[in-house]
């Protein structure tokens, strides 16, 4: 399971640095039947590797700087699948002309599959949390 946990992390690593190259050596290979598949959030579902790889490429040529703190990390391992679930604690830098950052919470499943080169990811999809103006305001009143 340790593996496992470390492979997600470079997943996230790669990401923060955009290393496509990286991100490249963790998603797993097409094969018939079982294309590798993203949903970023927000996004519609992305169907085999060169479009999830330049989906990412895409990302991290126009994201500035970015970072993740996961919280709520679980990994389930049955057979050659494993599971990560966690939520994702996003600060990036604002998309306006103004100095600053925005951050925001994203839900996240991450499917690898062991083959014969090790673990890879196959399916990530990413859902993101909805802040209304009443958890601002809790917020504001617990600080």
């Amino acid at each position: 399971m340790k593996d496992i946990e470390e492979l997600n992390q470079a997943f996230y690593n790669a990401i923060e640095a955009g290393d496509l190259d990286r991100m490249s050596e963790i998603w797993i290979e097409d094969v018939p039947g079982r294309p590798a598949l993203c949903v970023h959030p927000g996004w519609p579902m992305l169907s085999g590797r060169s479009e999830v790889l330049r989906s990412w490429a895409l990302i991290m040529a126009n994201t500035t700087y970015i970072q993740f703190v996961l919280t709520d990390v679980q990994t389930t391992v049955l057979g050659d699948v494993a599971v990560v679930t966690c939520a994702e604690n996003i600060l990036t830098a604002a998309d306006s002309d103004e100095p600053g950052f925005a951050a925001g919470r994203v839900v996240a499943s991450s499917t690898y599959v062991r083959t014969p080169g090790g673990w890879r990811l196959w399916l990530y999809h990413g859902s993101p949390v909805l802040q209304s103006d009443d958890d601002d305001e809790e917020e504001d009143q617990e600080q």
